[in-house]
């Protein structure tokens, strides 16, 4: 580098040859980016995957900005510089190169949780395990990224010299720091622990549906600390991830997505069970939304003055189940109300009789 110096070239010689070796160096780079997106292009056109695009869509940007970046820090070494222009441009690649890294790092693992959901379709009847791959991708995406941001700011910090020498320093102090900020960081490192936790568990996974804090809904978004909850009006239910980890909630898609639903009547005790029960056979198996598995119809409580029916019937998720009871409790009670009124609950009132007249009064 000291070489121009002693041949006394005019600086503005100097500083012309620098742009053109730096431009020669971004042209270079980008020329080889462009070479090796070819290659992987004709590569992925001769894959049967269809997700190799998405990869390289993902990654095009970051890596093209690293190969101009590598190449720049690369001839770096060679062009003419003053001490103090040396050190900045020092500093400025130790801050680029390593968030640069971080950028592609970053891109190349989304581009994995892409290919993920794609290969995991949850609209399938049985998505248990497309639900359970997606849970993991979208838990351990997030995590990787947290640590992939981290690593690159604490290489960039790493460049600044000042930080260098007093590193010793931090190093002593780090136990105590890290009590101070552990004590005052306390639920969100919690949730931090209980995310990553919850990844591998799996108590809950996306689409399932819950029950929590008495509200119905579906798990539209699990994050690091919060699991974001679609209730059936559209609200949405913000729960930390601790919470599911220490208390209990209802999960009714924890081994598959069919469920088997349940609707009650009250009734008179004179009724004619078996003449409703062949009536709920053919208003079910007449219903598209029931799934063949199983239905059924029995006494389940007596009341002083009505008998409880409990009918059940199944589905192949919650959401047909839902629908498949409401037109079954509505098409019976229609029924009952045409053809068996004497169905419908009566209050009795027991006459004594008269101790004067003899009769009831």
């Amino acid at each position: 580098m000291r070489i121009f110096r002693s041949l006394h070239i005019p600086p503005e010689w100097v500083w012309l040859e620098s742009v053109a070796v730096v431009s020669a160096a971004v042209l270079f780079a980008l020329v080889a980016h462009w070479l090796t997106m070819r290659i992987a292009g004709h590569a992925q056109r001769r894959s049967t995957a269809k997700t190799d695009g998405l990869v390289l869509a993902r990654v095009r940007r970051p890596l093209r900005a690293v190969f101009v970046a590598v190449s720049v820090a690369f001839v770096a070494r060679i062009l003419p510089m003053d001490d103090d222009i040396e050190e900045l441009w020092k500093q400025i690649l130790g801050f680029l190169v390593p968030a640069l890294l971080g950028w592609l790092a970053v891109a190349a693992l989304r581009a994995f949780q892409d290919v993920i959901e794609i290969r995991s379709d949850i609209t399938v009847e049985d998505n248990l395990r497309a639900r359970r791959k997606r849970t993991r991708a979208a838990i351990l995406g997030r995590i990787g990224t947290f640590f992939i941001i981290f690593i690159s700011v604490c290489l960039m910090l790493l460049s600044v010299p000042g930080i260098r020498s007093i590193g010793v320093t931090l190093m002593a102090s780090a136990g105590i720091a890290g009590l101070v900020v552990g004590a005052a960081a306390q639920p969100a490192l919690k949730n931090l622990i209980a995310g990553v936790q919850m990844a591998f568990t799996e108590p809950i996974r996306l689409d399932d549906v819950l029950i929590v804090d008495g509200e119905w809904g579906r798990v539209e978004q699990i994050n690091l600390t919060f699991v974001v909850i679609k209730i059936w009006d559209e609200r949405r239910l913000v729960v930390p991830v601790s919470k599911f980890l220490e208390q209990s909630f209802q999960n009714w898609t924890r081994e598959t997505s069919q469920l088997m639903g349940s609707v009650f009547w009250y009734v008179d005790p004179s009724t004619d069970v078996p003449r409703l029960r062949e009536k709920l056979a053919e208003v079910v198996k007449a219903n598209p939304r029931w799934d063949g598995r199983f239905f059924n119809l029995q006494v389940t409580d007596m009341k002083a003055d009505a008998v409880e029916l409990r009918a059940l019937m199944t589905a192949k998720n919650a959401s047909v189940a839902f629908d498949l009871r409401c037109d079954v409790r509505e098409a019976m009670l229609a029924y009952i109300t045409a053809e068996m009124p004497e169905a419908m609950p009566r209050g009795r009132l027991l006459m004594a009789p008269d101790p004067v007249r003899g009769v009831a009064s």
